[in-house]
């Protein structure tokens, strides 16, 4: 006997958890427990007007950033379509399923103001350094000569 066609109806109330949706072993999760982004709303507060509308969360900005530089997308744009869709990119940038993604203009005006202006991309490569041979990872022993603003340069493409 043929079944009846399925109806489309969506459930009123979901229970669903972006946390066990993401594998064990997703690289974004070896990432994540060294990104430690505490010390960056008091770095940028001078940048930050106290008047006006609250902005897009500076942790949500620079974990979006670093989605892109460790996934290898290089668009603004794509870098918010691809935040908006997977879920394991959802889940590094702390985004639960019904939290809007930030627009890419947002990303250009933070880059090319905010970011620049304050050296934050410095001092939190800096601090990932450090934390990585606190861990045993790297010993600090040697060091990689590389134009000063190379590191800036990848974030702040015209």
């Amino acid at each position: 006997m043929m079944g009846s066609r399925q109806e489309a109806q969506g459930a009123l109330f979901y229970e669903f958890s972006i946390e066990a949706h993401v594998p064990p072993d997703h690289m974004l999760r070896s990432v994540d427990r060294f990104v430690d982004l505490a010390g960056v709303r008091q770095h940028l507060a001078p940048f930050y007007s106290p008047t006006g509308r609250p902005s897009v969360d500076p942790e949500l900005m620079i974990r979006m950033l670093l989605v892109g530089y460790i996934m290898g997308i290089r668009s603004e744009r794509r870098l918010c379509e691809d935040v908006h869709l997977n879920l394991a990119y959802r889940w590094f940038c702390r985004l639960d399923l019904a939290d809007r993604v930030p627009d890419h203009s947002t990303f250009s005006k933070n880059r090319h103001g905010r970011f620049r202006d304050s050296d934050l991309l410095r001092h939190l490569f800096e601090t990932v350094v450090a934390r990585c041979i606190a861990e045993g990872l790297a010993s600090g022993q040697r060091l990689s000569a590389f134009p000063d603003d190379a590191f800036a340069n990848f974030f702040f493409q015209a």
